[in-house]
């Protein structure tokens, strides 16, 4: 290859162009010829071959970047294969497996910390949504931009430039969140007392969790002996091992603005006749949202918890950019998945980071399953 990069990206991009074109005529006149021995018409020949021509970037390209890695990660999940060592992969058989599932106490922490954001920070984002799409569908003045305020952190995602923002929102002394509680409590006093009982409740249920992930309770047994906190206090949210999870399931809420959507797509879609009809029997407000609204979107509910819990379980950018270098506290909000990225790409243990991989994908499809199964006692599929 020439040393100049400018003609190695155009040498590249042209190869690559041409590897699409050959595979895509490649994988037509292959569907086209098994067409034709299967006795179809000519015209049915040249429909088969124009799909799969057309088709044949996304085919290709899921064959080569999703079932030949997945192979290899299968193949690599039972093996002590280290990108750093010279010596080629050893064969281990179930031992990875063992490891992760009876002896690895790194993985068990993961694992509680994944399942408090998922329990805590799921339902939370899912209120949040639908607070604010019944909110949004009451067609008040200026509800576009109300919408496109709440969808805009979609739009911005979990990239590092925004969570480095969260970050400094989220500093102690001089972020802008604390300050607002300060303020706030200044204002109305009975809102610090509220603030207060939060922060009581969150650091007595997180130190519960983080008992779970060493087996000691002192942590929790420290803060029932402290007390309700202080006239002054504020949440410690990244300077604290009890306020690590809660920041990320914070970042969890804020990112609501899909599920709103669509909980907004579900409230239109239910007939106003059953509310008008409801208002003149004198049912209301709230009666005709829980007997009617409620029920119409549970289909709704049940597509936002299966999303979303997949997603819980994946998480990854906020654990890494917020507490990566913070390593006193990235134990209290490690995820799952940032410990597989520990593992692969940070110790190069290739082999054993493709064992969990496997394994939260085991994970993820037992609690899927576990959903599907449940939704016939909960969700209604009624007719509107």
């Amino acid at each position: 290859m020439p040393q100049n990069p400018y003609l190695n990206v155009l040498i590249t991009a042209a190869l690559t162009i041409a590897f699409i074109i050959v595979t895509s005529y490649g994988l037509g006149f292959l569907a086209r010829f098994i067409a034709r021995m299967r006795g179809a018409s000519p015209k049915a020949q040249e429909v088969t071959f124009a799909g799969y021509f057309f088709a044949s970037p996304w085919i290709v390209g899921f064959l080569i970047f999703v079932l030949v890695p997945l192979g290899f990660s299968l193949y690599w999940s039972f093996t002590d294969y280290r990108v750093t060592s010279p010596d080629p992969a050893q064969w281990l058989g179930l031992d990875n497996y063992k490891t992760i599932l009876f002896e690895d106490e790194g993985f068990r922490a993961s694992i509680i910390n994944t399942l408090y954001l998922t329990v805590i920070g799921l339902p939370l984002q899912l209120g949040v949504a639908l607070f604010l799409a019944v909110l949004l569908n009451q067609k008040m003045r200026g509800e576009r931009i109300f919408r496109m305020a709440f969808y805009l952190p979609v739009i911005l995602g979990f990239n590092t430039a925004v969570l480095l923002c969260w970050r400094l929102m989220l500093n102690t002394g001089t972020g802008i969140i604390n300050q607002i509680i300060r303020a706030m409590t200044e204002a109305f006093p009975p809102f610090g007392l509220l603030s207060r009982g939060v922060i009581y409740v969150q650091e007595v249920v997180a130190a519960f969790f983080l008992g779970l992930n060493t087996g000691k309770y002192n942590l929790l047994l420290k803060v029932l002996e402290a007390g309700f906190p202080a006239e002054n206090r504020v949440p410690l949210w990244i300077q604290s091992p009890l306020w690590t999870k809660m920041s990320v399931v914070l970042l969890m809420v804020w990112g609501c603005g899909a599920m709103m959507l669509i909980f907004l797509a579900g409230l239109n879609n239910i007939p106003k006749e059953l509310h008008e009809a409801a208002e003149v029997d004198g049912a209301t407000g709230w009666q005709r949202f829980w007997k009617i609204s409620f029920p119409l979107l549970t289909p709704y509910i049940f597509y936002n918890l299966v999303v979303g819990m997949i997603s819980a379980l994946q998480i990854f950018e906020p654990v890494f950019v917020l507490y990566r270098d913070n390593q006193p506290i990235l134990s209290s909000t490690i995820s799952m998945v940032y410990y597989l990225w520990q593992k692969s790409f940070s110790h190069f243990e290739i082999g054993y980071g493709s064992a969990i991989s496997w394994v939260i994908l085991v994970i993820i499809m037992i609690v899927t399953v576990i959903q599907f199964r449940l939704q016939d006692r909960w969700v209604t599929y009624d007719v509107y």
